[in-house]
């Protein structure tokens, strides 16, 4: 797909430069800049932690030793 990106004149210029030394291209440059953004915020959301539910004969109680978490985390 194509599109079109508005970009102020000094940071085409530093992105062709840097394009440039590194001996490929202004749109690969871009491509790999936008694949990075959107991995790191796949990861931050991949990073939630889910917590186990447990279930209690009294509910709005639980009473849990370091030995009961253990089992059931096991």
């Amino acid at each position: 797909m194509r599109t079109t990106v508005d970009l102020p004149d000094g940071l085409l210029r530093e992105s062709k430069a840097i394009a440039a030394r590194r001996g490929t291209s202004l749109k690969s440059l871009i491509r790999t800049a936008v694949e990075a953004e959107v991995r790191k915020a796949q990861s931050k959301t991949a990073r939630r932690v889910k917590f186990p539910l447990l279930p209690s004969t009294d509910p709005g109680t639980l009473n849990l030793t370091n030995a009961d978490i253990e089992d059931l985390l096991t």
